[in-house]
């Protein structure tokens, strides 16, 4: 398969998340492109006992911190060796699991109900949106989230380029009305979506996105 190919040689690329934070903290979430920026999970709400799907969930660290909180978790990644590293790091949680899969085939053939799936520049920044939305929505529980971040759109582009690691994948980058529609023709409700100002220093802020079932 060439895309679960292409992003297995993009993860080979990729050096593991540090040990620990600017903060000293061992796990934490991290929305957006730069290290010790942006809002934590507590925009999520409360998450003890909630049910997490992440999609796109790499070596799992974001994952991991959502289950120290009490969340139940499972991650999803495309690249077959993600999943080998994320168990190997953060196998010792509880409540946490990890799958090999492509998101809509993982989407189309599990139960579910989740109440949070996430996206942290993930399958949602990579996959049609017409096809992928609905079926997020279809996992969703009553009043669950969905949440996701990824670069804001470049010069009002809806898809830009490829990956330069993995030629195969195309970005769907759309502006934060565009995304509106989309979630509101896929079923979501109560959608913000805003563009989160870069640090210090940095020129491209991150767009972040939340609606709900």
């Amino acid at each position: 398969m060439e895309i679960a190919e292409a992003w297995e040689r993009y993860a080979q690329g990729r050096a593991p998340r540090r040990e620990l934070n600017a903060f000293g903290a061992r796990t934490w979430l991290n929305w957006t492109q730069y290290p010790d920026h942006g809002p934590d999970e507590s925009i999520l709400g409360d998450l003890r006992g909630r049910t997490v799907l992440e999609l796109g969930c790499g070596t799992g660290c974001n994952l991991a911190h959502l289950s120290t909180l009490g969340a139940i978790c499972t991650g999803v990644d495309i690249a077959p060796s993600q999943r080998g590293k994320a168990v190997t790091r953060w196998g010792h949680l509880p409540g946490l699991t990890f799958q090999t899969a492509e998101v809509t085939d993982y989407l189309t053939h599990t139960a579910g109900p989740f109440d949070v799936v996430l996206s942290l520049f993930g399958p949602v920044w990579f996959t049609d949106p017409e096809q992928l939305l609905p079926l997020i929505r279809q996992r969703l529980s009553a009043g669950g989230v969905l949440a996701f971040s990824h670069r804001p759109p470049a010069d009002g582009m809806k898809q830009v380029g490829n990956l330069r690691e993995a030629k195969a994948v195309t970005r769907w980058e759309h502006s934060p009305e565009q995304w509106a529609a989309f979630l509101a023709s896929a079923g979501f409700s109560d959608s913000k979506a805003e563009i989160l100002p870069p640090p210090e220093g940095k020129d491209t802020g991150t767009l972040l996105v939340r609606a709900y079932a």
